[in-house]
């Protein structure tokens, strides 16, 4: 079963003790990536990926047949400071367009073969404004944590989280502000589309929830999502930590996605050491926070929708990465001469 989080400190030991990669099966699978049929690292990433999966896989057999993306979805109560042009009531219009089967993330989920999940986390009830309160209590967070922890399955081979929440970048950048430093301009883009007075306004909303918690020493992970995050952030956060205890790899979306785990790496830097970045986003602050965590996407195309569609995508590539791992021949196998040493 996945791990749940009965009290905060839980979820702080959850973090802090997290399993590793079996690096001798990495070792393995990387032997085996020298004698297939193709000169040594002439697939590029693809071997780096194969290899990452073996490590968490039985066996060290990297596996991508079943991949399920489970797209959460919250509302947020610092839309009443103009940081998005869409009106909350947006959120709940789009859950019901991806369980009719409309958006984007059905599409590119159906086109490449994909489950979907998507998880409502109480839309009649937004979190509070972060620059007036608390986004959440204790027990909030609690729930969305544990929600997003029940959808962290043992069955998938692989696990995708996509996000759906008007004002959640404004959310995201809050969280990298409280997490890594800086302001509000320094975190904040245009999201859905905004102009240079709504970019300004997000930061002025992320700089005053930074001043209501600066006397509170924000430097716990399960605080800084209560108090500046959102359900949807504080779920992805709470399924990307289950998933690590499941041994399933994650594949990353975009901003908002990445940014839920950024107070993560306040209490343990490992955590992203079972992720993979899919794509980046065109929402400027998210190339500067893959390179503060110093990973590399797969892709960039220039998207910034969210729902998890930029890895869905990127879940394409992780598969032909274990197809040529798994099902390609061996020197020997194929009766094809290897390299020599000479030269």
């Amino acid at each position: 079963m996945p791990k749940q989080f009965p009290t905060p400190d839980a979820f702080r030991e959850a973090v802090a003790a997290l399993p590793c990669a079996n690096a001798a099966l990495q070792l393995k699978a990387r032997e085996r990536q020298q004698v297939l049929t193709k000169p040594p690292g002439s697939l590029g990433r693809l071997e780096d990926i194969a290899v990452h999966l073996a490590g968490w896989h039985e066996e060290g057999i990297p596996r991508a047949e079943r991949i399920k993306v489970v797209v959460f979805a919250g509302n947020h109560g610092v839309t009443a400071q103009g940081v998005s042009p869409y009106p909350a009531a947006v959120t709940a219009q789009m859950v019901a367009n991806f369980k009719s089967g409309g958006a984007a993330i059905n599409a590119i989920t159906g086109s490449v073969g994909l489950e979907l999940e998507v998880m409502a986390l109480q839309l009649d009830n937004p979190t509070a404004d972060i620059t007036a309160a608390p986004a959440m209590s204790d027990v909030e967070t609690l729930e969305a944590l544990n929600a997003g922890a029940r959808a962290a399955s043992g069955d998938s081979d692989i696990l995708i989280f996509g996000e759906m929440g008007i004002g959640n970048t404004t959310i995201a950048a809050a969280l990298c502000a409280g997490a890594l430093g800086g302001a509000g301009a320094d975190w904040v883009g245009p999201g859905t589309g905004h102009d240079v007075q709504g970019v300004a306004r997000k930061a002025a909303a992320v700089d005053q929830a930074l001043a209501r918690t600066r006397n509170d020493g924000l430097t716990d992970a399960f605080k800084l999502l209560r108090h500046l995050g959102g359900r949807e952030t504080a779920a992805i956060a709470g399924a990307v930590v289950a998933a690590r205890h499941e041994r399933i790899p994650v594949v990353l979306d975009g901003y908002v996605v990445t940014a839920s785990l950024a107070p993560l790496m306040k209490l343990n830097a490992a955590i992203l050491e079972h992720c993979i970045a899919g794509h980046v986003s065109a929402e400027p602050a998210h190339q500067k926070l893959l390179q503060m965590m110093q990973l590399s996407p797969l892709l960039d195309l220039g998207m910034r929708l969210g729902e998890g569609t930029g890895a869905a995508l990127a879940a394409a590539i992780v598969r032909a990465a274990v197809a040529t791992h798994t099902q390609m021949a061996t020197f020997d196998a194929a009766a094809v001469e290897n390299r020599t040493n000479a030269g």
